[in-house]
């Protein structure tokens, strides 16, 4: 049977534990992401760009393993989950803001990815990340501190900036992460005696 990068067919499904821990994941980078995000390091930058560029990491993750349509189900469950506990750890402004820079940025990363997924190694995962990223970064400062006092633009491109140099980082545990499941489902090596 052929296999087309559109079928869905062509793609393991996760084990309910695989997609809890996928869904976990993603949850808990966006909670800590919108919890850290209230605390400025400086008039550029606040700890939540440190921790959010992790959601691309499991998101592309996913999508390597298990493909796009189940990438999306990660996403928009932890999306669920992640909005209504945010509820509790930030300002609604904050916690509305995040879940439509998350949802909108996750959905583009998935698309991008899974296009660019049959190229080199590192290309899908880069570009998806930045794309994203850039995304993810108007929707949310735009929404979130947009009119409010303080340096919020600065934030913003500070922590553009930070995601960006996290994004092109976490391409190393990427890179060992699917490495390690590609040679436990890559074929035995056929040899002569």
């Amino acid at each position: 049977m052929t296999t087309t990068r559109n079928d869905s067919n062509a793609f393991a499904r996760p084990t309910r534990l695989q997609f809890s821990q996928g869904v976990a994941a993603m949850v808990a980078v966006v909670l800590a992401s919108n919890y850290l995000v209230q605390f400025p390091l400086n008039d550029w930058l606040t700890w939540g760009a440190f921790s959010y560029p992790a959601a691309y990491l499991v998101s592309d993750l996913i999508n390597r393993r298990f493909g796009p349509g189940q990438a999306r189900r990660v996403a928009w469950l932890g999306f669920a989950v992640a909005v209504a506990a945010s509820l509790m750890l930030a300002p609604a402004r904050i916690a509305a803001a995040s879940g439509l820079a998350f949802i909108a940025s996750q959905l583009l990363d998935i698309g991008v990815f899974h296009r660019l997924r049959q190229g080199r190694w590192w290309r899908a995962p880069l570009v998806a990340t930045v794309i994203a990223a850039v995304l993810d970064s108007i929707v949310f400062w735009g929404i979130a501190f947009a009119g409010t006092d303080g340096p919020w633009l600065t934030w913003a491109l500070g922590d553009l900036a930070v995601k960006l140099a996290v994004g092109v980082f976490m391409l190393l545990p990427f890179r060992l992460l699917i490495g390690r499941s590609l040679a436990r489902t890559a074929p035995a090596p056929s040899g002569t005696a």
